[in-house]
């Protein structure tokens, strides 16, 4: 962990093992592939350090994945498919991840490797990449309740989920949130389509954008890197079946210099919740931009070089527990000095 800190140029087995000294990198590799520690444990201990510090029972849990450009096909889970880190389908990993959003500061809390259906279907190369035998095919969106299964049971505290359109346009995740009655807001396809009030009705989310100028609020949704981020807003209530004190909106964004630049969220929260919480709560996704970052650059999240999949959750949880220390860092020096309060 000191080494991925340290700002090296490339934090791999090689550079690490100099830094600490060593003469080859057999230690570091041991330390990912075969040394007997609990992984799962430390991802644990990442998250009750976050909790611990920056614990806030309004905290948005966001879900989103990025991708890590590989060579060849022996790497676990890599294949072609669409990166959003790279824009494009490249050879690649996926990793689904969830970052811990509070109002000053962000970090990474959980992670899983994404295995798609065709290595499944393959056991003997699972086998020589080290994936167990018990490992089944999820959906991005099920490995998603899979983690907020375990913030749920770790006592994390939070208030909402956020995550963009591969996640919000999967009704089996909103149904499953509902159940919970933890609300959300998700971002979805402008094609997407809802129940309205009416059982009878069908809305499509892109008929937000002919609501009347009335119906639109300029809102900020948070600050960012040059200020605070003001949009224009509208929402309009759907779903009939308003239970337990929650409803259901649609809601839109509008760019205010390109009114053609339009985002949709499918939202379920208090019947009472204003359009300015559901939009500020829109606005704390992006964080995990950061966090994907920030983890990369400081913490060296993608700069790996295993293949198999013990290698592969060792490095990524000892990444982000790195990160997540630089994180707290910063959190106790902000407090040990307001003047230079700012997000971490």
């Amino acid at each position: 962990m000191c080494g991925l800190a340290a700002g090296l140029d490339r934090r791999n087995g090689w550079t690490i093992a100099e830094h600490a000294g060593e003469v080859s990198p057999d230690g570091m590799q041991r330390l990912l592939r075969r040394a007997e520690f609990d992984v799962d444990g430390v991802r644990d201990d990442v998250r009750e350090l976050v909790v611990g510090h920056l614990g806030d029972p309004d905290a948005v849990l966001v879900i989103d994945d990025t991708g890590f450009l590989k060579k060849g096909r022996r790497s676990a889970g890599v294949q072609r498919q669409y990166s959003g880190t790279a824009g494009r389908t490249e050879n690649c990993q996926i990793g689904v991840f969830m970052a811990y959003v509070s109002a000053t500061c962000h970090a990474l809390i959980d992670r899983d490797l994404y295995l798609p259906q065709s290595w499944i279907d393959d056991r003997a190369r699972c086998r020589q990449a080290g994936i167990p035998d018990a490992a089944q095919f999820a959906t991005k969106p099920r490995i998603a309740i899979a983690m907020l299964q375990r913030a749920i049971e770790g006592g994390v505290p939070f208030g909402w989920v956020a995550a963009d359109e591969v996640y919000g346009q999967v009704p089996y995740l909103r149904t499953w949130l509902e159940d919970k009655r933890i609300p959300y807001v998700l971002a979805t396809r402008r094609d997407d389509t809802v129940s309205g009030r009416d059982w009878r009705e069908v809305v499509c989310v892109q008929d937000l954008a002919t609501l009347p100028a009335a119906k639109w609020k300029r809102i900020s949704c948070g600050a960012g890197a040059h200020g605070q981020r003001f949009y224009d807003w509208a929402r309009l209530p759907v779903r009939p079946e308003w239970r337990h004190g929650f409803g259901h909106w649609v809601m839109a964004r509008r760019s205010i210099s390109d009114p053609t630049d339009i985002a949709y969220y499918l939202c379920y929260a208090p019947a009472r919740t204003t359009l300015t919480r559901l939009a500020r709560t829109a606005g704390r996704r992006w964080p995990v931009e950061e966090c994907f970052q920030q983890a990369k650059n400081e913490a060296g999240l993608d700069q790996y070089q295993a293949r198999d999949w013990r290698a592969w959750y060792a490095h990524i949880t000892l990444s982000m527990a790195t990160h997540a220390l630089l994180v707290v860092a910063k959190s106790l020096a902000t407090q040990a000095n307001p003047a230079s309060r700012r997000t971490c």
